[in-house]
């Protein structure tokens, strides 16, 4: 069945896991938090960091597991999409390593990696099923056929669900990552308090774009009346401008579900750690009778596990990679 090395590099964090026959052994993560200071990743800064902490994440993960380098049946890497200093990282670190102990490289697709996710977990989904992927850079609806045969079927037209997050919580000066932050404040504020438009989309896509815009025009003439408005209301702002992100987000889901009549859901990405987004999803399947997956929280955001899980699908049909592959920084699904 196979031992997998698998490494992670496309953003901000550094990861490297072990699997055996598809079970996650070890799963490391380093996460870049020098980028907090600047209000966003900065890509040279990520790349440097990444090779400065590549090799130590492998190490660890390796003895954490307890396996031995020649116990490696093939090493797995992230080739995009991503940022592209960072995966050049992570690419040729995985390149060498596998030619060093002569054995095959696996490339894995990041949004591929992300619905796999879920097969980390006791009780997987059965195919087909329907994923919603939301991350930081991407919004996608997934017609998942096999671990191998994927369809997107919708997807942002421009901003990123967790890219609208980000930018609204840094008109707000919350800091960044804005998500989580945006996420803890909303628990204490009412959804319902302010109202924020709903996208005029046709088909199963998404924009987030004028959510952001909405979001920023509602302020400037808040504070033209009240200077104190931002800081006195700010828990009901991110409960509001949340909720309309997480039911615009469902509801083309929900209705993706419909259209292809499945029966089984999930979600992935890092945004799929959302608080309000993960019960509202659990509410949506249970009032429709469908099956209802959800990583665990660390299987979320960026991590190798779900790059090995994904590598691990490859191995078993035989499609590995040479040396000569390098990285792509924007392309949806191989």
């Amino acid at each position: 069945m196979g031992t997998l090395l698998a490494i992670e590099s496309s953003c901000d964090e550094t990861s490297a896991a072990v699997l055996t026959d598809g079970q996650v052994i070890s799963n490391v993560i380093s996460s870049q938090l020098e980028h907090s200071k600047y209000g966003g990743v900065i890509p040279e800064l990520a790349s440097r960091l990444h090779q400065q902490k590549v090799v130590l994440v492998v190490r660890e993960a390796l003895e954490q597991s307890g396996i031995s380098p020649a116990d490696l049946d093939a090493v797995a890497f992230t080739r995009g999409p991503g940022l592209m200093g960072a995966l050049l990282v992570g690419t040729c670190f995985a390149k060498a390593y596998a030619l060093g102990l002569g054995i095959p490289l696996i490339e894995v697709n990041h949004m591929q990696a992300h619905v796999l996710a879920n097969f980390i977990s006791p009780q997987p989904p059965t195919f087909p099923f329907l994923c919603l992927t939301v991350s930081g850079g991407h919004t996608q609806i997934v017609l998942v056929r096999g671990p191998l045969g994927m369809e997107v079927v919708g997807e942002s037209i421009d901003d990123a669900a967790g890219e609208a997050f980000d930018k609204a919580a840094k008109i707000m000066e919350l800091g960044y990552p804005g998500g989580p932050k945006i996420d803890r404040l909303a628990q204490q504020g009412d959804p319902k308090r302010f109202s924020f438009p709903k996208p005029n989309i046709p088909g199963l896509n998404f924009s987030f774009s004028g959510l952001k815009t909405s979001l920023l025009y509602f302020l400037r003439d808040q504070l033209k009346q009240d200077e104190n408005f931002l800081q006195e209301q700010m828990p009901d702002i991110c409960a509001s401008f949340q909720h309309r992100i997480v039911t615009y987000l469902l509801g083309r889901f929900e209705e993706a579900a419909k259209k292809f009549d499945v029966r089984e859901l999930a979600i992935a990405g890092g945004v799929s750690a959302n608080s309000e987004l993960r019960a509202a999803f659990q509410k949506m399947c249970e009032k429709n009778g469908w099956r209802a997956h959800i990583p665990k929280f660390e299987f979320c955001t960026d991590n190798a596990a779900m790059i090995g899980m994904a590598a691990h699908f490859k191995f078993l049909a035989g499609e590995f990679t040479d040396q000569t592959v390098t990285p792509f920084a924007r392309e949806r699904f191989l």
